[in-house]
């Protein structure tokens, strides 16, 4: 299965974080799946692909020329697919992936959630997209999301919405169970 993982490539994250990464890493590398991510480094992105690298797994990246002039290009992808722009990696990304799951992170990560979701709703895609809820990060998006339904913003019988999980465990069950 292919994977593609948002996430923070913030250095200064919490140890914790770059941990989480490490240990989705290898999981995906020890279940035979294929890791896809942004293709840079830093954070995050360097621990879910060093880690998977390490175990034995294949990893390709997707990398916008400005990640490549910032000198943040990876150099651990087994394939490294450069493309135009952010919003052109989201595509292919999305487009290579079975499954999508969004760790912890910041704008770009919250933008890649949303555009996976947006399009879903219209039926660009039909591939879940897991969110790790780790140590409650994505409460105040739960929170927005609960308030844009009773505002009916987002109707009651949503055709898509992100799965929420709280651990990794919980996540990896659920990829495991998923019913594509």
């Amino acid at each position: 299965m292919n994977i593609a993982v948002y996430c923070s490539a913030k250095n200064s994250i919490p140890e914790e974080f770059k941990d989480l990464g490490r240990k989705l890493g290898t999981w995906i590398a020890d279940n035979n799946h294929i890791l896809i991510y942004g293709g840079a480094t830093g954070g995050l992105m360097t621990s879910v692909s060093d880690a998977a690298r390490k175990a034995g797994g294949y990893v390709i990246g997707v990398v916008p020329p400005s990640i490549i002039a910032a000198g943040r290009k990876a150099d651990n992808c087994n394939e490294l697919f450069r493309v135009r722009s952010m919003s052109e990696r989201k595509q292919a990304m999305r487009d290579m992936s079975d499954i999508i799951v969004c760790l912890p992170g910041s704008y770009g990560t919250l933008d890649e959630m949303m555009d996976a979701t947006s399009s879903a709703i219209v039926g660009e895609h039909r591939k879940p997209t897991f969110v790790l809820n780790y140590n409650g990060f994505y409460e105040p998006l739960k929170q927005q999301i609960a308030l844009m339904q009773s505002l009916q913003f987002i109707p009651e019988q949503e055709s898509y919405k992100p799965i929420f999980v709280d651990s990794l465990e919980e996540l990896y069950e659920n990829i495991i169970n998923y019913q594509f």
